[in-house]
């Protein structure tokens, strides 16, 4: 049987309003893209996969190849604004890869840079799983969510009025249909996910990887500072291990 060829994506826009230079932002002592390269590297020194970096910004290409991904790639501007979707960039990029490798991609790993908490049990669970379920098309990473539509979260109508985000007879969290967050941090296509006009990472034939461990997107610089006391008091070592 032919073994599958992997590709390990890894995207980084240099034109962040919210937090300007986020993916570069020292955390810890290194820049926060420096995570991600590494445990993408990790994950090619044990399995056969390819890297890329994809990125518009000439600071995040020498920040990434001094951590050692290969840089060649330079993301078109138009799949680097605001309102690109990021499967499209992804789709982008392999089909650069394709050329440059000279190979076909059965599967894309994108690894997040601003939502690096992750393990190489991580990354090889959700490959292992999208591999054995022959109708997924995407497995992505989630953490569960401490508000539940069902039950604790509401919104506003019209007439000023609240009410549950879903309706339904749950009286209790527990009782409620269970939830999860998609953290971010880990998402793997099959290429036929990516072989479409408008590629989603969300599909009608999508698994989910429940991460055991703490994981969260860095939106604001309070994250920022919160994963920066993880690192250096060792506390993000210590979580990972349990």
């Amino acid at each position: 049987m032919k073994k599958a060829n992997y590709l390990i994506t890894i995207c980084a826009r240099g034109g962040s309003k919210g937090i300007p230079g986020k993916n570069i932002k020292e955390i810890g002592g290194k820049p926060l893209l420096v995570y991600t390269a590494e445990a993408a590297l990790e994950y090619v020194r044990k399995h056969p996969a390819d890297i890329v970096l994809s990125t518009d910004s000439e600071d995040i290409r020498r920040v990434g190849a001094e951590a050692g991904v290969p840089t060649d790639y330079e993301r078109p501007d138009f799949l680097a604004d605001d309102v690109c979707g990021k499967p499209e960039a992804i789709k982008d990029v392999m089909l650069y890869a394709e050329k440059h490798y000279g190979k076909r991609y059965d599967y894309v790993i994108d690894l997040d840079v601003t939502s690096p908490i992750r393990t190489l049990e991580d990354i090889e669970k959700c490959v292992e799983m999208i591999a054995a379920n022959d109708d997924a098309l995407t497995i992505f990473s989630v953490s569960p969510c401490g508000r539940n539509p069902y039950f604790n979260q509401v919104e506003e109508s019209e007439d000023g009025y609240c009410h549950v985000v879903i309706d339904g007879k749950f009286t209790t969290r527990q009782g409620s249909p269970k939830v999860y967050d998609i953290n971010g941090s880990i998402y793997v296509y099959r290429r036929e996910a990516l072989d479409c006009e408008n590629p989603r990472a969300v599909t009608p034939r999508s698994i989910i990887y429940v991460m055991d461990h703490i994981c969260f997107d860095l939106d604001e610089p309070l994250d920022y500072e919160y994963l920066a006391y993880l690192v250096e008091s060792g506390r993000l070592k210590q979580l990972l291990k349990k």
